[in-house]
């Protein structure tokens, strides 16, 4: 073991000194587990996801001594009558209506090559016919347009949203019953916000089947917001890296949070109750390691996000040392992204 790390499932003892340098904590990663790839339902206009930054806090906190895990099922279909109408979609139908036809529209590659993109977001994908599933989802909105000024604006209301995907929806017109199982279709403009960013690589989704009417979607285009993550009480920062830091001292534990966005007060909260829980537990000649800074990113694992990785060190480290950028790991490939490190302030 090389090292005991501090935030695990249960009896936490003192971190022993890291190698240098440390790189990537994978004995937190695998005890973390599995990010939960959710899957934006299909069957509804509005799918709001309260995220609640001070749970968020109280749960970091908690995690310090114990951390069960909190699986969260995918969002899937909605019980409803069978054959009852559903809310006509704002966007053109095709004809012949039909799956095949319906990706093969050139109207919809048209909107989404022609949408602009938001001021402060760069876009990390165009006109796909997947739509984005994995962890860090933050909610769903029908438009009345294929409007990503609307959809940045959904994203940048909601707390620790940083991205978006807008896609065009091949929705049926009456709820898929045996005795109606492949109804006319309606088409529908959807938002779906996300915790961490986006790429190509997210866009998955590939539709699914109700009863005999085939869901499926063109025009998927994925934006990323540019600004950096907020501020946090009790500590300096953001501080923008290139990866993550790779410290040869000072390296006190990570935690890693599969389905958490990229949230700095989650974090905060861990080194915080970090140095509690040192202070409880001093060295025999009474002293203890102070958590004095943080750096977060977010893991990916062959691309896949994993969710939010907290690493906790007794000392602030500066730019030049966030070099680890990935590390293989038999046949796959963690890398790094969104890195940020933050000081407890003075």
């Amino acid at each position: 073991m090389r090292t005991t790390v501090l935030l695990a499932l249960a009896g936490l003892a003192a971190a022993a000194p890291a190698p240098s340098p440390q790189g990537l904590d994978f004995q937190e990663i695998d005890a973390a587990g599995s990010p939960t790839i959710v899957t934006p339902p299909v069957d509804v206009t509005k799918d709001v996801v309260n995220y609640d930054v001070k749970a968020a806090e109280a749960s970091a906190t908690a995690a310090v001594s114990a951390d069960p895990a909190s699986p969260v099922t995918k969002r899937g279909l909605q019980g409803r009558d069978a054959c009852q109408a559903q809310p006509a979609g704002s966007a053109p139908t095709t004809s012949p209506d039909t799956d095949q036809d319906f990706l093969s529209n050139p109207t919809y590659d048209n909107i989404a090559e022609n949408a602009p993109t938001p001021q402060g977001y760069s876009q990390s994908f165009s006109d796909l016919h997947g739509s984005t599933e994995g962890p860090g989802y933050m909610g769903l909105y029908t438009l009345e347009t294929y409007d990503t000024i609307k959809c940045q604006q959904l994203c940048d209301a909601a707390p620790a949203c940083y991205a978006f995907n807008i896609y065009i929806e091949r929705d049926p017109s009456v709820d898929p019953a045996d005795s109606c199982p492949n109804p006319p279709s309606t088409v529908n403009y959807k938002c779906t916000l996300w915790g961490q960013w986006i790429d190509s690589s997210t866009a998955t989704n590939q539709g699914q089947w109700r009863n005999q009417f085939h869901v499926v979607f063109a025009g998927s285009n994925g934006y990323n917001k540019q600004a950096p993550p907020p501020s946090v009480s009790g500590f300096s920062g953001p501080v923008e890296f290139g990866g993550a830091i790779n410290a040869p001292s000072g390296y006190i534990g990570a935690k890693v949070y599969p389905n958490s966005p990229l949230d700095p007060s989650v974090c905060a909260s861990a080194c915080t109750a970090q140095t509690a829980y040192n202070s409880r537990h001093p060295n025999a000649d009474g002293t203890f390691q102070t958590c004095a800074f943080f750096n977060m990113y977010i893991l990916s694992k062959n691309n896949v996000p994993q969710g939010l990785t907290c690493s906790l060190y007794s000392q602030t480290w500066d730019k030049s040392y966030s070099n680890n950028y990935g590390q293989n790991r038999g046949g796959d490939y963690y890398s790094v992204s969104q890195s940020y490190g933050y000081s407890l302030s003075q």
